[in-house]
Order: C-alpha cells, then sequence, then structure tokens
C-alpha cells in the first residue's frame, strides 16, 4: 500500500513533519537552515528531498510537484513540451542546485534549452545539452564541476555543452539587409566547436582533402587540459559531425623535448 503524506509548515517555521503509513517511525522531521528556501521553491523541494532520501513512494498528488522541480530548469521555444530525457537533465540540474553547496549559487539562475543523446563509437553514448547564448559565461564559469558532476548522474556519459546560435540565410542580391558575420553558417560552426572542445582551446587547425574531394580538418587543442579532455576526443568528433555534418579529428600538438 502506497504511503501517505501529509504536512504542514507556517511560514515562520523553521521544521517539516512528513507522516507515512509505512514507516516504523511515526514521523520524520526536517531542520531547514534557510527559511529563504521555502520562499523561493515552494514545499516541493522537502517533499521531493524526503521522498529520495527515505526511498518513499511518490503519492500520485505530488507527481505534479516533480513535473514542476525539473520544467523549472527548461525553457523551450515556443513553450514547447520538453521530452522525457530533457526533464530527466532538468531535474538533475535542479537536485544540483539544492544539494550541491559549490554549484548552488552559481545554477540557481541558469536554465537549459534542449537536450539529446547522441551514439558514440564502441556502443557509447554522449549527453548533449544546448543552453541560452545569453547565459553562456555563466555556464563557462562553473563548465567543469557542473560536467562533471553530470556525468556521474548519467552513468559516466560524456556530457557536452553547446550555446544556442541561429544561423541566417545569405541576404538577397540587391538586398540593403547586411547579415552579421557571428550570424553566419561557417561562425556558427566554428563557434559550436569551441565549446564542444571546453574546457580545453584550440591552438590551431589543419586542413585536408581527400581524392574524392571531401575535406576533414584536423584541430590541436591545448595540452595544458590533456588530462580532462583526451578521453574525450571521440565524442566531440561524433557530437561535432551530427551538428554540423563535418568530419573533425582531434589531436595535440606535439610537445619539444
Amino acid at each position: 500500500m502506497p504511503g501517505r503524506l501529509g504536512f504542514s509548515l507556517p511560514r515562520k517555521q523553521s521544521k517539516v513533519t512528513l507522516f507515512t503509513s509505512d514507516l516504523s517511525a511515526a514521523s520524520i522531521f526536517l531542520t531547514v537552515r534557510s527559511v529563504k528556501l521555502f520562499y523561493d521553491y515552494g514545499y516541493c523541494i522537502v517533499i521531493l528531498t524526503m521522498l529520495r532520501k527515505f526511498d518513499l513512494p511518490m503519492p500520485c498528488h505530488l507527481a505534479s510537484l516533480k513535473m514542476y522541480t525539473s520544467r523549472k530548469k527548461i525553457h523551450k521555444d515556443k513553450d514547447a513540451e520538453p521530452t522525457e530525457f530533457e526533464e530527466s537533465v532538468g531535474q538533475a540540474l535542479f537536485d544540483l542546485e539544492n544539494t550541491n553547496n559549490e554549484l548552488k549559487s552559481d545554477l540557481k539562475d541558469l536554465y537549459i534549452n534542449s537536450a539529446v543523446q547522441i551514439d558514440v563509437s564502441g556502443g557509447r553514448k554522449a549527453v548533449v545539452i544546448h543552453i541560452p547564448y545569453r547565459l553562456r559565461k555563466g555556464f563557462r564559469k562553473i563548465h567543469v564541476r557542473l560536467v562533471r558532476e553530470l556525468e556521474k548522474k548519467f552513468s559516466g556519459k560524456d556530457v557536452i555543452l553547446i550555446a544556442t546560435r541561429r544561423i541566417l540565410r545569405p541576404p538577397k542580391k540587391g538586398s540593403a539587409v547586411q547579415r552579421p558575420r557571428s550570424r553566419t553558417l561557417t561562425a556558427v560552426h566554428e563557434a559550436m566547436l569551441e565549446d564542444i572542445v571546453l574546457p580545453a582551446e584550440i591552438v590551431g587547425k589543419r586542413a585536408r582533402y581527400r581524392i574524392d574531394g571531401s575535406k576533414i580538418t584536423k584541430v590541436f587543442l591545448d595540452t595544458k587540459e590533456r588530462n580532462n579532455t583526451e578521453y574525450k576526443l571521440e565524442t566531440f568528433a561524433a557530437v561535432y559531425r551530427k551538428f554540423s555534418g563535418k568530419e573533425v579529428v582531434f589531436d595535440y600538438p606535439a610537445t619539444e623535448v
């Protein structure tokens, strides 16, 4: 029989009591350090945290709270409905915001646009998260720590963050409208490549042409971040090929002895 949950919390009270019918203890008390938590997010944070901590079943009437917590971190174009996987990513971000002291303040105002899984060689999968362009600096500030925590939550899958950018069509011949260079296909693909390889920086490129005329680009990454990126080189290439259609090989410049 599923547990029943009842609670009450006056605005100035700092304790929450959860009553469940399937626990030996009659009640569980949770001390809340900051009452401001309730003003910002409502009761749902406390309820869901306790349900997960004590492995309690999710009551039907609280299912909407879980949806609220995940969708708070997802803003899709035209208010489109997020997919089940996007909700899982949103929930992971929400959990980190409320349980990880290092990321809590930085994640508060951050959200994502979309998330997908793509196949990488060897049967592996990568998680690609598209973030708003105007929030890219906030995400870059915590990139290493955030990616590390998300990879733990998604069973070791490589996590890639890419800023959402728009490509504008070339203006018609004779038109007075000018297209910003940042909106051209080439500029967007170059910026996407820089996002994919973070936290490493691109220090050089070399283009090669095959006999059939196809082009392949060799991208050299800064050796300072080799330990953090070397195991992801195949993932970088697969993600860039998926979203740009271009072949890229990643390597590090030879170090002089």
